[in-house]
């Protein structure tokens, strides 16, 4: 009986859910599977196309003649059957296409162009190498390969002689390193000595030595010349006279090469061992329990992660732990590679195209039983998953924002739910749905509310800059912060300053027309950069250099406003000489490693004042850290987002958190402009709870969420009266498939209309309960593809972090 694979066809212009039949050739009927990807002939032109298999089936839904697969580009899956059930439910719940979520679930190295080579890694039966591999041990194959040596290489495959590995623009080759093999037996070798002069007694060294190697694992050349007394020549000698062979192996490449310190469990508190035994309860019973653990900062989140974690390998199950962004990476890396070491894999985008390659194989080969990552770290082909865990699950990393624009902790439940294991999202300031799902029970909600140093959370003082800048009008610091920084100064403690602005100043203006300069392909003014003398656009990545004249007048009174790290960083220079001072932004960090080399740098007392913008503020730990000083809180509260006032508390909140967190006493002061603002007033007294009660409310008011579920449409054009249009086109098919309960705002330009030569409109639905509305953003997604090939971009977001 014929087979038919189900297959999800990549057709850039015109997308589709819909999977394909194929005929599934003869040669390949034991060997094809779901989730390998295939070349398969599609349109009038056939022309081959990449796919996936969903499923192998006996009947076709088409009822002419199918067209054949043409070859198969994977001899295994690519994707799991957990990884093709989650693209589905993925596709639906995100509105993307089901190819788009596979191909976001593979590491980058599979997804760019690259060449394949199946590698021996086992003996096979000479004339079959002979044959299929022309005597060599690698063979480079793609879809010309013939099908009847295809199905050779995958019964190989099956049988662990081979391994598949992919090579992209020599960035992520197999790293190999020279060992060292006999090429003789032990009776050959010890005939070759008798041979010898009695003089050549390094070469019967050498003899001895490689009889002490057979049944052994080859050394790396590297270590024999090291760890022995030979020499590169003693070496070339046994080769020449067959006595031994330099060979290549394979070696991973480790992100963190470095030793890690050892660390061991630590006493728990009583709130956190009710909180570990309540998860790994959950993990005994295969309970795919949703537990918020809410916990002051200093109060040992990670210890309680760590210790769930090892209850969990006890079981023999594996853990995936996400962070939210490579800057918390680092520290919190190295604490769980101290307790697991080599159990543990890391995958974010810091590491380096071969890193993440290496990491990928690892956990795919089931090497690592302990996956910690960033948001794509979600889609890790672990199995047998025994907990899922996010920390600081609040943050707004932890959305992608382009397509598929998935939530991880939406990916994180689904993957807990099919692996039926318990997740723990955890955070100092939970995000007020999470808080809110835990307050009607469908979360399980976990306290943690002493620090584990028994000191209290530090003092909170709020400093009104309006007073402040009538005595010192040109500065950003007030005298409070000033004279906090000098004392921590004196005491060789250390402080850190948070400023949520990167760059050297907000914007430059002429004081005498009001000219400001502008991007010219955004709506939005350049931002100067001192470091590399330019202004540059922060959205499109436009530069140019610094006016020294208006453009607009000629007038020479052209002035800096605003405040940037690099402003902040050469004030504060000046302000304090002798203070050193390192600056952690995106510009001082762009380079590989450079978040841990700066924090290290830090924490090795190598500077007393760490000046950043919001990547300071969570998760860093630093014992001699007594002063925490935010320059200006009020940064975010001015934007045009219904969650400024959330984020502004966790972000005071958080950074907060890293002072006093050893037996020092810790202090904060927060320079504001609005310090009556309520955000701002529940941070300095740490009450988290008033918080979400007084927000819940103004929530409420105002029909957010967590009270109404929200989608917005995005249509962009080059021309903007084109987008409008669209906009209020697509509005128009939308409303008669909505109840009158729903609310919809616009079409109405976005915050900043225009990036990049695009103009921006947005279309909100509030809504709670509309059953028509899932099908017919779909039936858009669908049918609005052709306005692609007259320049519209259109993007659906389901629960967008923000509506600017």
């Amino acid at each position: 009986m014929p087979q038919i694979a189900k297959v999800i066809v990549d057709v850039p212009t015109m997308q589709t859910n819909r999977p394909y039949d194929y005929q599934v050739p003869d040669i390949l009927l034991d060997s094809i599977q779901p989730g390998m990807r295939v070349a398969v002939p599609f349109g009038k032109g056939d022309r081959l196309i990449q796919g996936f298999i969903l499923s192998i089936q006996d009947q076709a839904n088409f009822e002419g003649q199918l067209k054949p697969i043409t070859a198969v580009i994977d001899l295994q899956p690519a994707v799991n059957s957990e990884l093709l059930q989650l693209s589905s439910w993925l596709a639906e719940r995100t509105y993307a296409f089901q190819i788009t979520c596979l191909q976001t679930m593979l590491p980058s190295v599979m997804r760019a162009k690259y060449s394949k080579t199946a590698q021996l890694v086992d003996e096979i039966d000479p004339a079959l190498q002979a044959s299929l591999f022309n005597g060599n041990d690698e063979l480079t194959f793609d879809q010309s390969l013939d099908p009847e040596k295809l199905k050779q290489l995958m019964q190989l495959q099956r049988q662990g002689k081979i391994e598949v590995v992919y090579h992209v623009d020599d960035r992520a080759r197999v790293k190999q390193l020279t060992a060292i093999e006999p090429a003789l037996s032990f009776e050959q070798l010890e005939e070759a000595r008798t041979g010898l002069r009695k003089s050549a007694q390094k070469q019967s060294q050498l003899i001895s030595y490689l009889q002490s190697l057979i049944d052994q694992p080859n050394p790396l050349l590297k270590d024999v010349l090291t760890k022995t007394t030979f020499t590169r020549e003693n070496i070339k000698t046994g080769a020449d006279k067959g006595w031994l062979r330099q060979v290549k192996v394979e070696a991973y490449r480790n992100p963190y090469p470095k030793t890690v310190t050892t660390t061991q469990k630590m006493a728990l508190t009583d709130e956190q061992a009710d909180a570990v035994e309540a998860v790994v309860a959950a993990t005994k019973v295969q309970s795919d329990r949703v537990f918020l653990v809410e916990g002051i900062t200093g109060s040992g989140k990670t210890e309680v992660y760590l210790q769930t974690i090892d209850a969990v390998l006890q079981q023999g199950k594996t853990a995936l732990m996400l962070v939210p962004e490579i800057a918390l990476t680092p520290q919190m890396v190295k604490r769980v590679k101290g307790r697991f070491d080599d159990q543990v894999a890391v995958l974010h985008s810091g590491l380096s195209e071969g890193e993440k390659y290496d990491e990928w194989r690892r956990i795919e080969r089931k090497e690592a039983s302990v996956v910690v990552g960033a948001r794509s770290a979600v889609f890790a082909p672990l199995e047998n998953i025994g907990v899922i865990i996010m920390d600081e699950e609040h943050e707004a990393s932890y959305k992608q924002d382009e397509s598929p624009r998935y939530h991880a902790r939406d990916v994180a439940i689904w993957r807990s739910q099919y692996h039926h294991c318990p997740v723990i999202l955890g955070s100092a300031t939970p995000s007020l749905e999470s808080r809110a799902r835990a307050q009607k029970g469908v979360y399980q909600l976990l306290r943690l509310t002493q620090r584990i140093n028994q000191q209290p959370l530090p003092a909170v003082e709020l400093v009104d800059m309006r007073e402040a800048m009538k005595q010192q009008a040109s500065s950003n610091f007030s005298p409070a912060l000033l004279d906090a920084l000098k004392d921590r100064l004196q005491k060789g403690e250390q402080s850190v300053l948070l400023l949520n602005r990167r760059g050297f100043s907000s914007f430059i203006m002429c004081r005498d027309c009001g000219f400001v300069l502008q991007c010219p392909n955004c709506d939005i003014s350049l931002t100067l950069h001192m470091d590399t003398h330019s202004m540059k656009c922060h959205y499109c990545g436009h530069e140019e250099a610094i006016p020294r004249t208006c453009p607009n007048c000629q007038s020479r009174q052209i002035r800096y406003f605003g405040t940037g790290t690099q402003k902040v960083e050469a004030e504060l220079q000046e302000l304090i000489p002798n203070a050193r001072i390192l600056r952690m932004d995106v510009d001082t960090t762009r380079k590989k490693g450079a978040h841990a080399k700066l924090l290290k740098r830090f924490g090795d007392h190598d500077a007393d004042i760490l000046l950043g913008t919001q990547m300071i503020a969570k998760g860093l730990d630093f014992p001699d850290v007594t002063l925490v000083g935010v320059i200006n809180a009020d940064t975010a509260l001015g934007l045009p987002d219904f969650r400024a006032s959330e984020r502004t508390f966790q972000l005071l909140t958080q950074v907060s958190g890293r002072a006093g967190r050893a037996d020092k006493i810790g202090a904060v002061i927060v320079q504001s402009f609005n310090p009556e603002n309520y955000a701002i007033q529940f941070a300095k007294q740490h009450d988290y709870e008033g918080f979400y009660q007084y927000e819940m409310a103004v929530r409420h008011r105002g029909g957010y969420p967590p009270y109404y579920f929200t989608v917005q449409l995005t249509i962009s054009h080059p021309e903007e009266a084109l987008a409008a249009k669209k906009s209020f086109q697509i509005a128009r098919q939308l409303r008669p498939v909505l109840s009158d309960q729903a609310i919809v705002l616009g079409p109405t330009p976005k915050s900043i209309a225009r990036i990049n030569n695009r103009y921006f409109y947005q279309i909100v639905i509030k809504y709670k309960q509309e059953p028509q509305l899932q099908a017919k953003l779909a039936e858009i997604l669908e049918t609005t593809q052709i306005d692609t090939r007259h320049g519209f971009k259109i993007g659906l977001d389901n629960e967008p972090l923000q509506f600017t």
